[in-house]
């Protein structure tokens, strides 16, 4: 039987796209967390999942608000990634992360190659985690050709282009 840090380790070769789900509390503190447990789940009606840690600061919150907000970072935010990969405790407030905010209140980088806010249009809890799909409001997409970051064996990596 396998165990978890062969899962992990397994999962590791799969290379992704990195990305911060961002929720707000009531008072308008932004909660975030990396995340490349993402992905679109259909087009019509455009909906995407995020599955979230029950361990997690931001599971609870996205549960009571019914809202999430996906950044897709660019190759140039891995500092950003860093900081919201760390457990809250640790975010000392040695990285800024620039938001706007969307017309139903959802953060979005600045900066990022693109966001989609989000609210919870089902829950599926699995395991030790939570499924959220949820059905687009606003989404924004970059005009610059920036690269993105990647996450592969454990370690940020980029995208290499051919001459």
């Amino acid at each position: 039987m396998p165990d978890a840090q062969q899962f992990r380790r397994a999962w590791s070769c799969f290379g992704t796209g990195v990305s911060v789900v961002t929720t707000r509390e009531t008072s308008g503190d932004v909660h975030g967390m990396a995340a490349n447990g993402i992905c679109s789940v259909s087009i019509d009606p455009m909906l995407v999942l995020v599955s979230v840690d029950h361990r997690r600061q931001t599971y609870p919150l996205i549960k009571r608000t019914g809202r999430f907000t996906i950044n897709i970072l660019a190759e140039d935010q891995r500092a950003i990634a860093e900081y919201w990969a760390r457990p809250p405790e640790e975010r000392k407030g040695d990285v800024e992360t620039p938001f706007n905010f969307t017309k139903g209140g959802g953060a979005a980088i600045n900066g990022c190659l693109t966001y989609m806010d989000c609210h919870v249009y089902q829950e599926i809890p699995v395991g030790d985690h939570t499924i959220f799909i949820g059905e687009v409001d606003e989404l924004s997409v970059t005009d610059e050709e920036k690269p993105p970051l990647l996450f592969y064996q454990s370690k940020f990596g980029r995208i290499a282009r051919d001459a």
